[in-house]
């Protein structure tokens, strides 16, 4: 793994941004994220930034004082009000850009005072943005172990699909109703149909759930009817951050046969603002995903050493759920799922070489999720759907609450983060919505 690494992964590095060396802290100076924000309450153009402790670090006024001078190009592309310019710059120029903010921010930097005052701005007065502008969106279901809860719930003697070892599985999303992190996810409408009903009705979903999920974010794209490799996959990833891909299991449940995810799936998915980028998670990448005896091997186009070797990803993940009810008795928000990435069955560079083997083109800011992750532990489970059985099993929260699924005023909170001995460890900030009620009923 040494040759992946360079300086700006130095666990002894500091920053003169006091904030970012505290223990702890998502966004040390071994992070740097990119993100997009404005003043909070302003109306100004949004820009891009990077995370630093608990500031933002507006990039495009450092390069205007000559201070990223050695990442021209990609500076400039941060001069605009999303990520996609500087997505598509590629791997040589965001590496580069990275190494100038990281010496910039460095405790030892001589030139602190040529930093505009006005360049750092407390996250506490930022109003982050969707950092990319989506243009489509793929969610996949690469963890073997949700597929396998999810399908034991319905097909009890054959929980995974026969395709699922060989192939990974994905849905085209809704690019349109992807949204930040804070926004509201109003409860969905649609039909549903009751198991012992002889006809669906309309109404507001009764089963709305969440999905434990990461996204990758596509930096440069590939040309229509041109495959990407797998040996090439690595290039065109822009980096990484948390999805919670709401669900409405009772419309979902009447409407995905023969075809797929549809209303249940299009009313909303939450994105974390930072994007952490793939030379930041470097020194917490190791092998793929051990296939049990007996499964498949992939095939050749899905296949190589490097992928085998350095495939996976050490990403911790944590949710938690506050109820209205909660919130008003100063309840802290109670701890529901903790799950890693390492049990992702398919790879990053996997999920791209497929996506694109038939010629599929992406394209710079386009967004694929892993679907929901969950591990082989009872405490892993990344969604509802899982974790009381379909609604058979309810739970207790704190303060007297019950749950099967999500009630109006529930607020869900996602989580991530990196560590590894000898390496600082790096957080990805979170992904947070409340359920507002429905604005009909359809009926």
């Amino acid at each position: 793994m040494a040759n992946h690494l360079n300086e700006t992964h130095d666990p002894a590095l500091t920053s003169w941004v006091a904030s970012a060396n505290a223990a702890g802290s998502p966004f040390p100076l071994q992070n740097l994220p990119f993100g997009v924000f404005r003043l909070r309450g302003s109306t100004e153009t949004a820009r891009v930034g990077v995370a630093i402790g608990d500031h933002v670090l507006d990039v495009a006024a450092c390069s205007a004082v000559g201070l990223l001078a050695s990442a021209p190009e990609a500076a400039a592309a941060c001069e605009e009000s999303s990520l996609n310019c500087l997505m598509a710059l590629g791997p040589a120029h965001w590496s580069r850009l990275r190494l100038d903010l990281s010496r910039l921010l460095r405790s030892d930097f001589p030139m602190q005072g040529k930093v505009p005052s006005n360049a750092l701005v407390p996250q506490a007065e930022a109003e982050l943005q969707l950092p990319a502008e989506i243009g489509d969106y793929t969610d996949f279901f690469a963890s073997i172990h949700h597929a396998s809860n999810a399908g034991g719930l319905f097909r009890p003697d054959q929980p995974l699909l026969p395709n699922y070892k060989y192939v990974p599985i994905a849905y085209h999303g809704r690019a349109s109703s992807v949204v930040v992190s804070g926004t509201p996810i109003v409860r969905p409408v649609g039909q549903s149909k009751a198991a012992d009903a002889t006809a669906p009705i309309i109404g507001p979903s009764r089963r709305l759930d969440f999905e434990l999920e990461l996204g990758v974010f596509i930096g440069v794209g590939n040309g229509l009817g041109e495959p990407i490799p797998l040996s090439r996959a690595a290039d065109h990833v822009f980096g990484m951050c948390i999805v919670n891909d709401w669900s409405a299991r009772d419309i979902q449940a009447w409407e995905y046969q023969p075809l797929g995810p549809f209303l249940g799936k299009s009313f909303g998915t939450t994105v974390s603002p930072w994007i952490v980028t793939m030379e930041a998670l470097a020194p917490f990448r190791g092998p793929a995903y051990a296939r049990a005896a007996g499964d498949p091997q992939p095939l050749s186009y899905l296949s190589d050493d490097s992928d085998r070797e350095r495939g996976g990803i050490d990403i911790a993940l944590e949710l938690e759920i506050s109820s209205r009810n909660m919130r008003d008795q100063g309840l802290a928000p109670h701890a529901l799922a903790r799950t890693n990435a390492r049990h992702l069955y398919w790879t990053i560079a996997q999920m791209v070489a497929h996506h694109t083997v038939n010629g599929c083109n992406l394209r710079p800011g386009d967004l694929l999720a892993t679907g929901t992750v969950s591990g082989p532990e009872p405490g892993e489970l990344g969604s509802l759907l899982e974790l009381t059985r379909n609604g058979a099993q309810p739970f207790a929260l704190p303060g007297g609450d019950s749950r099967t699924f999500l009630e109006d005023g529930d607020e869900v909170i996602i989580r991530a983060r990196c560590t590894r001995e000898g390496f600082r460890g790096i957080g990805f900030g979170e992904a947070r919505g409340v359920i507002m009620p429905a604005l009909s009923t359809a009926a």
